[in-house]
C-alpha cells in the first residue's frame, strides 16, 4: 500500500505580497513603558527635561574614567594619546547588589553594563505597569538590547595578561628578580582578577541574560551590535518577536557604559572626535563628535493588546526600515544611497508619506561627512515626496 501524498501548490508572488500583512502600518506596536539612565539624568523624564532646557550634558573626562594627564595630547599624531578631553558620562547612582541576587564580592568582575541595566529594567517594568498586573506574563516576555564596542571590564582583565611582557622589560633594565616580581605584583593588583565569574561578567550578551535571569523572563534574550544603529537593530528584532507571536511583551533599547580611554583612542585615531570639544551638527563649523554613555529601554506590546489591557501608550511604531550601504571604498564611511534605502523602506512599511512628518530625529554626529550624507539622504527623500519646503 503506497503512502498517501499531499501536494501543495501556490501562485507565484512577489516578496512584497508575501510580507504585506506584516507591515507595521497594519500591525502597529505600542510603546507602553520607558526608563533610562543618562548623563546628568537618572530617569527618562530628567533626560527629556534636559533636552527641553537645552542643557549641555558634556563635561571634561572625570578622573573616575581615565586620567587626562596620562592620555591627553592636543597633537592628533601623538602615539597612544587622545586629543579629546570631553564627553558625556553617567552619574553615580546607588546600586544594591542584594536586590538583584548578586553577591557583593562579584561586583569587581561584573561589568557596569550588566549591573546598571538591571536597575533600568526594574524601573521600566514599573513604568509600564507590569509589576503586579494581571496582563503581564514574564514567561511571554523577552529582552533584546543594543550594545556596541568592547565591554569596559575586558581591558583590566586583558591588561593582567601583559604581566610577562612587563617582567621582561623590567629584567632588561637590570632589575633583580625580587624587584621584577614586586613590580609585577603591584601591576596585577591594579586590575580586576581572573576568576570563575570574570567570564560572564565581561560578556556583552550577558547584559540581556542578566535581565532575563533576574526578572524571570521566558522569551528571547540577546544583544545586537550594529554600531551606531545597535539600539534600532535591537528594536527591529524585538518588534519581529511580537509580530511572530513569540512574545507578548518585549524589553528593548541600548546600553553603553564604555567611555574608557580605549574607545577614545579608537575614535581619535580615525579623526572622528571634535578637537574643540563642541558638537555642531549640521553646521559649517562641525569638526567632529563627542562620546557619550547611556542606558535606555522601552517596553513594547502589540497595539491591540495594549488597548485591550488598558496600558498607557507613549507612542506607536508604524514603520521600520533597515539597509546596508553595499560595496563602497571605505568600510566606515556612510553613503547617502544606503541611508535612502532604509528611509524608503520605513515609509513603505508605515504606508505613510514623508511629507506628512513634522519632526525628524537625526543621527547628527557633527562630523562633516556624516552630516552631509544624512542631509543628502533626507533631502532627497523630502524632495521626492514633493515637500521641498521641509528641506532647509
Amino acid at each position: 500500500m503506497k503512502p498517501e501524498r499531499t501536494i501543495v501548490t501556490a501562485e507565484s508572488t512577489t516578496g512584497s505580497d508575501i510580507f504585506e500583512d506584516r507591515r507595521l502600518a497594519r500591525n502597529p506596536i505600542a510603546i507602553v513603558g520607558m526608563s533610562g539612565l543618562f548623563p546628568k539624568a537618572t530617569s527618562h523624564r530628567e533626560y527629556w527635561q534636559n533636552i527641553v532646557d537645552g542643557v549641555d550634558c558634556t563635561e571634561e573626562v572625570p578622573a573616575s574614567r581615565w586620567s587626562l594627564d596620562d592620555y591627553f595630547d592636543a597633537d592628533r599624531t601623538a602615539p597612544d594619546k587622545t586629543y579629546s578631553r570631553r564627553g558625556a558620562f553617567l552619574p553615580d547612582v546607588d546600586f544594591d547588589p542584594l536586590e538583584f541576587g548578586l553577591p557583593p564580592n562579584q561586583l569587581e568582575v561584573t561589568s557596569t553594563m550588566q549591573t546598571l541595566s538591571l536597575g533600568v529594567a526594574r524601573d521600566l517594568l514599573i513604568d509600564a505597569g507590569a509589576t503586579g498586573s494581571s496582563w503581564y506574563d514574564p514567561v511571554r516576555t523577552g529582552v533584546v538590547l543594543g550594545t556596541t564596542g568592547p565591554v569596559p571590564l575586558m581591558h583590566p582583565l586583558a591588561a593582567r595578561l601583559s604581566t610577562p611582557i612587563l617582567k621582561e622589560a623590567a629584567r632588561s633594565c637590570g632589575l633583580s628578580t625580587e624587584d621584577v616580581n614586586a613590580i609585577a605584583d603591584k601591576f596585577t593588583a591594579a586590575f580586576a582578577p581572573w576568576e570563575e565569574n570574570s567570564f560572564p561578567g565581561l560578556l556583552a550578551n550577558v547584559v540581556a541574560g542578566r535581565v532575563a535571569n533576574r526578572f524571570g523572563l521566558g522569551g528571547i534574550n540577546c544583544t545586537v551590535d550594529a554600531a551606531c544603529a545597535a539600539s534600532l537593530a535591537a528594536l527591529r528584532t524585538a518588534v519581529a518577536e511580537l509580530l511572530d507571536g513569540r512574545a507578548d511583551t518585549m524589553i528593548t533599547g541600548g546600553v553603553d557604559t564604555e567611555n574608557s580611554i580605549f574607545i577614545y583612542m579608537c575614535f581619535s585615531k580615525v579623526g572622528a572626535l571634535s578637537p574643540t570639544g563642541q558638537i555642531s551638527p549640521f553646521s559649517a563649523q562641525a569638526d567632529g563628535t563627542l562620546l557619550g554613555e547611556g542606558i535606555s529601554m522601552v517596553a513594547l506590546r502589540r497595539l491591540s493588546d495594549a488597548q485591550r489591557d488598558g496600558n498607557r501608550i507613549y507612542a506607536v511604531i508604524r514603520g521600520l526600515g533597515s539597509s546596508s550601504d553595499g560595496r563602497s571604498k571605505s568600510i566606515y564611511a556612510p553613503r547617502a544611497e544606503g541611508q535612502r534605502i532604509a528611509l524608503d523602506r520605513a515609509y513603505a512599511d508605515a504606508e505613510c508619506s514623508p511629507a506628512s512628518v513634522e519632526l525628524f530625529e537625526a543621527h547628527a554626529t557633527g562630523t562633516a561627512v556624516g552630516d552631509r550624507t544624512e542631509i543628502e539622504a533626507l533631502g532627497g527623500l523630502l524632495r521626492d515626496a514633493g515637500d521641498e519646503t521641509s528641506y532647509a
